[in-house]
């Protein structure tokens, strides 16, 4: 019997390279959303903050533009459309009370949903805004600078600000797309 590598050593396992990793990364992403379309899971909606304006003499307030609907996956936004997004803040349309002059952090979160509100969202809505988009490209994810990483040929999700709180992605997206 030949053995076909010198001094009889098993070969290692081949691992997958990160090309293939991002390439199930995107994957998993279409995968991911063409499952929570077909169920029909809950979205939430997509805004653009607009600042406040002044035009000539009238000024126009600040509001949250739509622009889109996601699916809340923890860390990640997976729009309807296949994009992905890192979460940023959130808000609900809410027509807010008069102002009480509480704290800094009270009236902003009022501010917040007044704008949603003055986005035409529905009384009520949860409005996602100040996401950040995913860049799915190979030397992105390769990169580690963003939520979605590839790292020794694993798609991998960073769940937490620390540097080993990442997860495998295909049972952190199962995980997530459940409690839809």
């Amino acid at each position: 019997m030949d053995d076909p590598t010198p001094g009889g050593a098993v070969p290692a396992p081949e691992t997958p390279s990160d090309d293939q990793a991002a390439a199930s990364l995107r994957a998993l992403v279409e995968q991911a959303a063409a499952d929570l379309a077909a169920r029909e899971a809950r979205t939430e909606a997509l805004a653009r903050y607009k600042p406040a304006r002044r035009i000539v003499v009238v000024k126009t307030a600040e509001s949250l533009e739509p622009a889109g609907r996601a699916w809340r996956l923890g860390v990640l936004l997976l729009g309807t459309d296949g994009r992905v997004f890192e979460t940023g803040r959130i808000t609900r349309a809410v027509t807010p009370t008069r102002s009480q002059h509480l704290s800094a952090q009270v009236e902003q979160r009022k501010a917040e949903r007044r704008a949603a509100v003055r986005g035409h969202f529905a009384e009520g809505e949860v409005v996602n805004y100040a996401y950040e988009p995913v860049d799915l490209s190979t030397a992105a994810l390769q990169g580690g600078e963003q939520r979605l990483l590839v790292r020794g040929g694993h798609a991998l999700v960073r769940w937490g600000t620390a540097t080993g709180e990442v997860r495998d992605l295909a049972a952190y997206l199962a995980d997530r797309a459940e409690l839809l």
